[in-house]
């Protein structure tokens, strides 16, 4: 298969999850009966998320017919295979091993500073250049742990584990 055949297929795939986030989003409990404001429907953030999906995936699939040459490499070939398990594993190990052991901040921030570290750090590279990927992985794994925690606990009222 194909790089342009792929997106194309995934593009489709995608699409027709956001489809299916809107539609189920749409046909959520409005909550009326207990005098809740319009704006914060429980569907309300499904509806969001499968509109800007299906958006995305409408540009993949419209981007798939500019560049001709991406029909030379194929897909999941050489280490590309390797780089697939290795991103299963890790969120399999995040999935269910870190979320629920950890309170979800540190586990979050295990987990990104490890995956970015797993696929950014420079085994051969100088030391400046080893710190400084550690450095970065780890005020990543910060940023996304703390901000997204917050944006579940403060923004949509979720408590995590």
């Amino acid at each position: 298969m194909h790089m342009a055949l792929a997106d194309r297929l995934s593009a489709l795939l995608l699409f027709m999850l956001g489809l299916a986030l809107l539609v189920g989003g749409y046909t959520m409990d409005r909550l009326e009966i207990r005098q809740i404001h319009p704006a914060s429907i429980p569907g309300l953030v499904p509806m969001i998320l499968g509109v800007l999906l299906a958006l995305c995936a409408a540009l993949l699939f419209r981007s798939t017919y500019k560049a001709e040459d991406r029909n030379a490499a194929p897909v999941l070939s050489g280490g590309s295979w390797a780089r697939l398990g290795i991103t299963t594993a890790i969120c399999t190990v995040y999935a269910l091993g870190l979320v629920g052991w950890l309170p979800y901040f540190w586990a979050t921030f295990v987990f990104t500073a490890c995956f970015t570290l797993v696929f950014s750090f420079p085994i051969d590279g100088a030391r400046r250049a080893q710190l400084t990927s550690l450095a970065g992985a780890l005020a990543l794994g910060f940023g996304v742990a703390l901000g997204s925690a917050l944006l579940f606990e403060k923004l949509f009222l979720v408590r995590l584990p």
